[in-house]
């Protein structure tokens, strides 16, 4: 979310300033822009940071995933997911028949 929103900034900063200083200034903004992109040293660092953001995301999927059975886990032994614990019956909404 964080880099779509630093993209879309950046598309607006270059509009602006495109349309301020002419379609030359542009022109040779975006080519310059193409370069940068373009630069191996650029695009490796680019990958390297999606590959690390891949691998953090995965790791924390695993954790957030070990940790929910954990507490599933715990819920069940100690009876909290059908009320026990609670006191109340397994009937329509915690109603009675009084």
């Amino acid at each position: 979310m964080r880099y779509k929103l630093v993209f879309v900034a950046g598309l607006g900063l270059g509009f602006v300033i495109g349309t301020r200083a002419g379609r030359e200034v542009y022109e040779r903004m975006k080519s310059s822009a193409k370069q940068v992109a373009g630069n191996p040293a650029v695009r490796n660092a680019a990958e390297s940071a999606a590959q690390g953001g891949r691998q953090a995301a995965g790791r924390a999927l695993h954790l957030v995933g070990d940790q929910a059975q954990r507490i599933r886990s715990r819920r069940e032994h100690n009876g909290h997911y059908s009320g026990q614990a609670a006191g109340y019956e397994d009937d329509d909404w915690g109603t009675s028949n009084t």
